[in-house]
């Protein structure tokens, strides 16, 4: 396991065809929420499918912070909570990743307090958490923002009727992870359908709560008693990553097996391949994906949205796609505004984007050039990995830590499907460079 990041640049080649087969790791946005839930636990998790990327490591540390003790090891990550307490989550843990505000509704839940900062993460847009406070407060939380400080406080929870303006998937985690410890039953109306809301809810059944609905717009959640031992967990493998590499092969062209991918989750996104041209099936028992894409990809139209929607975290990787396919495409971002950012770095190799409002109107060229280009956030970058494999040249993308919070080794993956792309740079702490995400 790899505790540190790397301050380095990716190195691409492009315009090889991609071949073989490529395992896909654990899921980070589900991983996630399941380790802030473990809080609600007196006892040891276990999960399995744990991928090494950098926002499991920032989440560990927050983790170590409150008390508890973990061992990650082989993919397999164990959390003892026995001697957890609700100190105040440093600002420097919470700056590091947006994921740090979903231990507002675990710690609230045990303790009947929580102490963070307003999250950080990826630059991509507006994330406000008044959804969050509102969803607590419902359920007799008192909250507090002073500053870059959020504070929840309550003498007890009661389950209620809660509505949701937006299905907002991380106020809909809160939730579910705060109600699991109120009296009585929680009725969630608006809720996210995220197959990563459906894993939250398995893992909170694993711990007694019971839950209905999960996957719907409406979950209902009934307290659970105190649940202590062992509980053991596995998440399922990246829907994100399987569609980045989807998008590899529909940019670069070739035949490539994605095993572990989600089938189930990803219908949507299937969907858009064929769109593209790109032949696609099932592996048997739903193991995974095989992709062939013989020609130039088509162009296609795309609106992200909530789940069961095209995800929004793969729209920089189609626009990447749709700059080297053979027309036209229209793509248009409803969750997050600043998602187009990559498209002043695809513009830098060549690509024909006109953004208007929030749509990106493509024109595809053959292929693009290789040139030095900045990763700006995790799907950003990303997508100019799948740029890289698509351009004639050498392409040099920095920003290498902003990709490393969301995959474990892109490179390697890549690499070992016959792209000539590789790693250069040294390595530091987490600490060191927190800020810089």
């Amino acid at each position: 396991m790899r505790e540190g990041i790397w301050l380095s640049v990716i190195h691409i080649h492009g315009l090889y065809r991609l071949e073989g087969e490529v395992e896909i790791q654990g899921s980070k946005n589900a991983v996630l929420p399941v380790m802030a839930a473990s809080v609600l636990h007196k006892g040891t998790v276990r999960i399995s499918n744990v991928p090494e990327i950098q926002d499991v490591f920032c989440m560990m540390e927050i983790l170590k912070l409150l008390g508890c003790v973990c061992v990650f090891r082989d993919h397999v990550l164990e959390i003892c909570t026995e001697g957890v307490r609700p100190v105040r989550i440093p600002d420097s843990c919470c700056k590091s990743m947006r994921s740090s505000i979903m231990l507002l509704g675990p710690l609230l839940g045990r303790f009947r307090e929580a102490r963070v900062s307003h999250p950080g993460g990826c630059s991509i847009g507006k994330r406000p958490v008044d959804l969050h406070l509102l969803a607590l407060e419902a359920l007799g939380a008192r909250t507090h923002v002073e500053g870059e400080s959020i504070t929840a406080q309550a003498l007890g929870l009661t389950g209620n009727r809660v509505e949701l303006a937006f299905p907002s998937v991380g106020a809909t985690e809160n939730l579910l992870m705060a109600a699991a410890a109120a009296e009585g039953t929680t009725r969630v109306e608006g809720a996210a359908m995220e197959p990563e809301i459906v894993v939250l809810c398995r893992f909170l059944k694993a711990l007694g709560a019971g839950v209905r609905g999960e996957g719907t717009g409406v979950v209902e959640i009934t307290g659970r008693k105190e649940s202590r031992g062992l509980v053991e967990f596995s998440v399922p493998g990246d829907r994100i990553v399987a569609g980045t590499y989807l998008g590899a092969v529909l940019g670069a062209g070739g035949d490539v097996v994605l095993r572990g991918a989600p089938v189930s989750q990803m219908a949507r996104v299937q969907t858009l391949v064929r769109a593209a041209g790109g032949e696609i099936r099932t592996l048997p028992g739903e193991a995974g994906l095989c992709i062939r894409q013989r020609q130039r990809a088509r162009p296609f139209s795309l609106s992200t949205g909530p789940y069961p929607r095209f995800p929004t975290d793969l729209q920089s990787v189609m626009l990447a796609v749709a700059s080297v396919a053979d027309g036209r495409s229209q793509i248009r971002e409803t969750v997050f505004e600043e998602r187009f950012a990559t498209a002043k770095e695809l513009q830098k190799m060549g690509a024909h984007i006109i953004i208007e409002d929030n749509t990106a109107y493509v024109t595809g060229r053959d292929c693009l050039e290789g040139c030095l280009v900045k990763a700006g956030d995790l799907r950003g970058g990303a997508a100019l990995v799948v740029a890289g494999l698509a351009a004639r040249g050498e392409t040099v993308i920095s920003g290498y830590p902003y990709i490393r919070r969301g995959y474990e080794d892109i490179c390697r993956d890549l690499a070992g499907l016959g792209a000539r792309i590789s790693l250069e740079g040294q390595e530091t702490n987490c600490e060191e460079e927190n800020g810089s995400f």
